[in-house]
């Protein structure tokens, strides 16, 4: 798998990108070394280019791994009430990869509130991307695909909210931003 290549065809074409991705044969480690660890650096980065601190920065990243991989479960999980098929590696390249354009995203909290809403967005287009996998990759039914989608992408908000509070019963919080 070429990184470069398969970032524009995720991002630019992810409709003719998933058939790509379910056919490659991947194992779970594979898909964390060669995309997930790479990727989901950009915005533990993006937090100590902005001041956050080195502990906030790997919190974060140690929590986008494992949220990764919860929500491959939850994945996994739900994709026979979808008329879908139970396939862990399949469902954690539809987790992997439909995250593709909220780990991208990420460079844009270098630019403060702008770069919030652009974050925003790439998150949005995350989560059509997944619904655009789903039937690919969780051999969910078409019909379906949208309801599985609405359910992942809550259950991704309810566990990323759990992480967050976690992180900040710990004293992990993000520093507040300092004035222009």
């Amino acid at each position: 798998m070429n990184l470069v290549e398969r970032l524009k065809g995720i991002l630019l074409s992810p409709k003719t990108e998933w058939p790509k991705i379910a056919a490659e044969p991947m194992t779970a480690q594979g898909i964390y070394t060669n995309w997930v660890m790479i990727l989901a650096a950009i915005g533990p980065l993006v937090l100590l280019a902005t001041t956050q601190g080195l502990a906030f920065a790997i919190a974060q990243y140690v929590m986008v791994l494992a949220v990764t991989a919860i929500m491959a479960f939850v994945i996994d999980a739900l994709a026979p009430s979808f008329g879908g098929s139970k396939d862990f590696v399949a469902a954690l390249k539809l987790s992997a990869f439909s995250y593709t354009a909220a780990f991208v995203g990420a460079i844009f909290g270098l630019l403060g509130a702008v770069g919030t809403i652009l974050s925003i967005a790439a998150g949005v287009y995350a989560w059509y991307t997944f619904f655009l996998g789903a039937p690919v990759l969780g051999k969910c039914a078409q019909e379906k695909a949208l309801v599985y989608t609405i359910v992942v992408v809550v259950a991704g908000l309810v566990i990323g909210i759990v992480f967050g509070l976690g992180m900040a019963g710990m004293g992990l919080a993000p520093k507040p931003a300092l004035p222009a």
